[in-house]
């Protein structure tokens, strides 16, 4: 296997671009979560995956295999989503109008920042199955989850960076500080800051300053819970889907930086957005992040045909603790939903 990287590193400094894309193409996908959890849009993942796979064919000449290919990739990755986030240079989130109705008064603006989109886990699928090493602190479903990819977004780009390298992929502070080009000193003071942000946000509401506890996905359990939530939706029946909801739900719909709590804030916000009379709806589930989704549509009352109208993903244990909706509809397109479908009797 070493004989035929080597080989395929020669014929890429050497112009072939088949090697290149050979010697690269089982890292892409892994490269991709990687720049996601750093920016937290999968719009500015592709881009930064794209920069990093050029920066590599443009560098390879200086790649002295002092490190494995995979390492130096994923320095080169890490170093392109730093250059983005300090360039400021992501697309402008504008919040689509919430109807003129008696919204119930948000506990605040949100955790969730305006550029969050949500991860398909179809693309997951395409993961080479790369074990993190011994210094990771999250499992794999915990650090693809909405509310850990929302924690990195509260923290400075550097601790988000020293984090995921450290914690997630479990890269020694040593390799770490050669990635970012640091002390092991400065390395070990950002994972401090940053592992206290996130254990803050991850911790069980319940005040016993413990992580909440992973759930695992695809249970006879969920599927029961995605069941209720699709015949609540779809029969227009709100006292049906509050009964889904915990106490204390929250509920955040990016780019608008606003956050609903509880279950009177739940049911008038359903009431005033979606439950509105004339409205029915259908509702394909999906997965995103390793949670429950659900494309949401609404039927147009101009044309026999119901229209995307927004991104559900949604954090369950026995009743449903956290919806966070999208209403920018191309985010569906990544999901393979489609943009419309037919009206049905």
């Amino acid at each position: 296997m070493e004989m035929d990287t080597t080989d395929l590193i020669d014929r890429a400094r050497a112009g072939d671009h088949n090697a290149f894309r050979d010697l690269v193409q089982g890292h892409s996908h892994e490269l991709q979560v990687h720049c996601y959890r750093i920016l937290g849009s999968l719009q500015d993942a592709e881009d930064a995956l794209q920069e990093t796979l050029v920066s590599a064919w443009r560098s390879l000449g200086e790649f002295g295999q002092r490190s494995s290919l995979r390492t130096w990739l994923y320095k080169i990755a890490t170093n392109r989503c730093l250059d983005m986030l300090r360039a400021d240079s992501r697309r402008p989130r504008i919040a689509p109008p919430l109807p003129e109705a008696a919204l119930p008064e948000p506990a605040g603006a949100g955790d969730a920042p305006p550029w969050l989109e949500p991860y398909p886990d179809v693309l997951l699928d395409h993961l080479v199955d790369q074990r993190p090493g011994p210094e990771a602190r999250y499992e794999s479903a915990e650090a693809i989850s909405l509310a850990f990819i929302t924690a990195l977004q509260l923290m400075p780009p550097r601790q988000r960076a020293a984090l995921v390298l450290r914690d997630v992929l479990g890269y020694h502070a040593a390799e770490v500080a050669q990635m970012l080009d640091a002390t092991q000193e400065a390395v070990n003071s950002a994972l401090k800051r940053a592992r206290a942000t996130v254990d803050n946000h991850l911790a069980d509401p319940s005040g016993t300053g413990s992580r909440r506890p992973v759930r695992q996905p695809d249970t006879a359990a969920e599927h029961r819970l995605v069941a209720r939530l699709t015949d609540a939706l779809e029969r227009a029946d709100l006292d049906a889907l509050i009964e889904l909801l915990a106490t204390d739900v929250r509920l955040s719909m990016p780019p608008a930086m606003l956050e609903y709590r509880g279950i009177e804030s739940a049911q008038r916000l359903f009431a005033a957005v979606v439950f509105r009379p004339g409205r029915t709806y259908r509702v394909v589930p999906t997965r995103a992040n390793g949670q429950p989704a659900f494309g949401v549509y609404v039927a147009d009352p101009h044309a026999s045909v119901y229209r995307a109208y927004t991104l559900l993903v949604i954090t369950a244990d026995d009743h449903i603790t956290t919806i966070t909706g999208f209403s920018n509809t191309n985010v569906m397109a990544r999901f393979g939903l489609p943009r419309t479908l037919p009206e049905t009797d």
